[in-house]
């Protein structure tokens, strides 16, 4: 099983997150920013991995520190769980609709942090929920990941739908990239040798 668990505890947040790539789609959530915990669940279930998050953190500033420490220490989960990558895809992509909303995010797992980040939303709270985070969410999973990431709402004029939409489709895209490959067993998939 390709699993992990890390914690990360500085002055403004402390986060576990336990991951086992070869889950279900299980999640136990509890960050104490409610929209991120239903982003996270998304996750989970479409990525069919098995996820428990619980941080504490300054919430009585803002959400920032939570939900990029969130995002940091899940992007160490997954580099620590998918290992050296030898025998999976590497590279990962899907579209999730949700009403008038539709996403498309594309993953490849490099060894080389990229954000490429378009999502423009239609109002900046969804609730209490900054929008800006999301960036922040997905910045520090990919600095920490070591992946490269593609993220374009394509369409949306519900905020809840086109972050919804992102998260589906990150799940997705993970769940493709990290898959084993039979075909690729025990090989790097790169022509340089390593990731």
């Amino acid at each position: 099983m390709r699993t992990a668990k890390v914690t990360r505890k500085t002055a403004e947040t402390e986060v576990a997150v336990t991951l086992n790539l070869d889950g279900s789609g299980k999640a136990k959530l509890a960050t104490g920013v409610p929209f991120l915990d239903h982003m996270l669940d998304q996750v989970a279930r479409h990525g069919m991995v098995d996820l428990e998050v619980a941080a504490k953190g300054d919430l009585h500033i803002d959400a920032h520190h939570t939900v990029e420490d969130t995002g940091i220490t899940l992007g160490q989960a997954v580099a620590k769980a998918v290992g050296d990558r030898k025998g999976i895809r590497r590279f990962g992509h899907a579209y999730v609709p949700l009403d008038e909303a539709l996403s498309r995010v594309v993953v490849d797992f490099s060894g080389r942090p990229g954000l490429e980040f378009h999502l423009p939303f239609a109002r900046g709270l969804i609730g209490e929920f900054d929008v800006d985070l999301v960036h922040e969410f997905f910045q520090g999973f990919v600095n920490h990941a070591q992946v490269t990431l593609h993220v374009d709402n394509l369409r949306g004029a519900n905020a809840h739908h086109q972050a919804e939409t992102v998260f589906k489709a990150f799940g997705r895209a993970l769940r493709m990239a990290i898959e084993p490959d039979p075909r690729a067993a025990g090989t790097v998939p790169s022509t340089k040798g390593t990731l």
